[in-house]
């Protein structure tokens, strides 16, 4: 597969990488059981986006020095319509870290270490499902009208159960779970694993804490599954498919205390998610046909999850209005 990627923007990319995740790890909440504030988040959040269109003014400025104008409007362009799709989407996995959470009953202090694992192990399982990805289209072509059906319906099933919450009382991987392993029922800090006396012997228990990271992870490879196909309807570039995910991705912890206590403010938001995955698929089932242009594409994600935001805030506005109405 041809990419505009040369092994020293590979090393570059990487480097960039860590030194985000180090800053992130290290700098972004401070110590142990460290409750972010809105204003920390937001900042943060505001600096990985900016990093993250850092990196696009950096790519169109090289490429336009070595392979030309257009070449270089396209591959920033494939890159930024990747990115805002790969936020977009990522915005779902963080309001079912929110739930699981609060079903768990898990205090903002003590979220910071399944947070990092989970942001860790997303970047991993992107990685290598983005390069097996990449080599599976370079071999059958097919695969992707394989991935644009898997993304329509996906996006379909996303509007009809939009409303809908998931059953963890009776997930079956909890069941499983607690079926192998002894289980606490309280908190223990930060910590995965325990251990407790029985019958003179020391027995390991996990921790509450400790469902809802595999939760976490789980959530991070089903996520992974429904949007790694969409950046592949932008480009089949690996550079740009993988810059732009793991960059969507690096921040996502800050993005996560920032919508902590507005998730109930976008209630519409799902739907607009599942009319950009729907979009998609088609974009993808007409590949062949007809190529979608990709300023055209980032224009209708924007247009999309813009819209679902406004809706969501003015049905919110409605509401309270309506509970002040009634308590005058």
């Amino acid at each position: 597969m041809e990419s505009i990627g040369t092994w020293w923007m590979w090393a570059g990319f990487f480097v960039t990488v860590l030194v985000m995740l180090a800053i992130d790890l290290f700098v972004v909440g401070g110590g142990k059981e460290h409750k972010v504030s809105f204003k920390e988040a937001a900042t943060w959040s505001c600096i990985w986006i900016g990093v993250s269109l850092g990196f696009a003014g950096l790519l169109w400025w090289y490429l336009d020095g070595t392979l030309g104008r257009e070449i270089a409007n396209q591959k920033t362009l494939e890159y930024v319509t990747g990115y805002l799709i790969e936020k977009s989407l990522a915005v779902d996995n963080v309001f079912i870290w929110l739930m699981l959470f609060s079903f768990f009953a898990i205090p903002l202090e003590l979220q910071k270490r399944v947070l990092v694992l989970g942001v860790l192990g997303a970047i991993v399982m992107r990685t290598v499902m983005i390069f097996a990805g990449v080599w599976l289209i370079a071999q059958f072509h097919w695969l992707l009208y394989v991935f644009g059906a898997f993304l329509l319906v996906t996006g379909i099933k996303m509007w009809w159960f939009a409303d809908e919450k998931p059953d963890l009382a009776n997930n079956p991987v909890i069941k499983w779970i607690k079926g192998h392993m002894k289980v606490t029922d309280a908190l223990d800090g930060e910590r995965f694993f325990v251990m407790r006396e029985e019958a003179g012997k020391m027995v390991r228990y996990a921790t509450p804490l400790f469902l809802v990271l595999v939760l976490v992870e789980l959530s991070d490879l089903i996520f992974a599954v429904d949007s790694i196909p969409a950046i592949f309807a932008i480009t089949t570039d690996p550079f740009i498919v993988l810059t732009s995910n793991v960059f969507a991705i690096l921040g996502l912890r800050a993005m996560y205390f920032l919508l902590a206590d507005m998730a109930d403010r976008f209630s519409l938001l799902k739907y607009g998610l599942a009319l950009v995955l729907m979009f998609i698929g088609v974009k993808m089932l007409l590949i062949d046909l007809y190529k979608i242009p990709v300023t055209f594409s980032l224009g209708v994600v924007a247009a999309i999850i813009a819209t679902s935001i406004v809706l969501s805030l003015r049905k919110e506005a409605r509401k309270r209005s309506a509970v002040d109405a009634d308590i005058s």
